[in-house]
């Protein structure tokens, strides 16, 4: 869906992005990912225009962007920033349609959009005609998020689009965004600085540092097969709760015993990573917890010890690799 090839920006004698290549997947999260500085806004900004770039071309479903007007090309791209990026002065309702007026929809079909949006991003109605300073910062990201969707792009840009918002807030937010079903036929790049966020939320993260990739990967490979020191030292003080939420049930199903008893309990799929499990015996003590392979349809009843074991096997495989 994306492709972007040798590209390169320079400002003055700094070269924020240097020479990067890199492909995206239709309806993959990509996220790039790095410190201050490495050029990954940049990257970002240059995909829809808001930078041109020096030299290097970007293709987005087969065209290149070039050969389109600018503001056409954003018309078809959503687009979501850190601080929301909501016009003060417009309502809810006004901001959400901005992109609809643009394309000169009715009023109908605009209204029943920006109503089906809300309803899925767990928004009253009543909010439609307020103004974006009544909002929390969660609300207002939500708002953010279907003003860039409502005309359903194929292609969403995100810069950092969760940085505002206090920790609570963010998980919950996370948790909506992995389950809304509208961004799952979404091509998604992502901007963050946010390690933790980036293992959560992405399929591949492409790793940066002063304009360049250094490694692009699935979080796994980032974890167990960095390209050099530099990513192991930049995961190294997160590496080991990464590996609980990287590491998905399925992937130790192997090495996992079956306790035989299967208390009555609610299933935890094996798709969930081993970090819900771990929350499963901290908020719910119990001895066992029952794990559902969605596969075969088999259950294994396991105790925390056992988990961490065939957690510790898993990781002991891995690094023999």
């Amino acid at each position: 869906m994306i492709k972007v090839e040798h590209l390169v920006k320079t400002f003055g004698t700094t070269h924020a992005v240097d020479d990067i290549s890199f492909e995206v997947n239709e309806g993959e999260n990509m996220v790039l990912l790095g410190t201050s500085g490495c050029g990954k806004t940049t990257t970002l900004k240059m995909l829809n225009r808001l930078i041109e770039p020096d030299s290097g071309t970007i293709a987005i479903d087969g065209k290149n962007i070039l050969d389109q007007p600018a503001e056409n090309l954003r018309r078809g791209i959503g687009y979501v920033l850190q601080n929301n990026g909501l016009f003060p002065h417009y309502t809810v309702a006004e901001n959400i349609a901005i992109v609809p007026n643009l394309l000169k929809w009715d009023k109908a079909k605009t209204q029943k959009r920006v109503e089906e949006l809300l309803e899925k991003l767990h928004l009253d109605k009543n909010y439609l005609n307020v103004y974006p300073n009544e909002l929390s910062g969660g609300q207002q990201q939500r708002i953010g998020l279907a003003r860039a969707l409502v005309a359903d792009p194929l292609v969403l840009l995100m810069d950092e689009p969760f940085g505002a918002l206090d920790n609570v807030t963010r998980s919950k937010i996370h948790g909506e965004f992995l389950a809304l079903d509208e961004l799952k036929r979404k091509t998604i790049i992502m901007v963050t600085h946010d390690v933790q966020e980036a293992f959560e939320l992405a399929d591949r993260i492409a790793l940066m540092d002063k304009g360049k990739i250094v490694q692009i990967g699935s979080p796994a490979d980032l974890l167990f097969n960095p390209v050099n020191d530099f990513v192991r030292d930049f995961l190294k003080e997160q590496h080991l709760q990464l590996e609980f939420k990287t590491i998905k049930l399925s992937d130790v199903w192997e090495y996992l015993p079956d306790a035989g008893k299967k208390i009555n309990t609610s299933l935890v799929p094996a798709s969930s990573g081993v970090w819900e499990a771990l929350e499963n015996f901290k908020f719910y003590p119990r001895e066992n917890i029952n794990v559902l392979n969605q596969e075969n349809k088999e259950v294994k009843s396991i105790t925390f010890d056992q988990l961490m074991a065939a957690f510790s096997k898993f990781k002991n495989h891995q690094s023999h690799e």
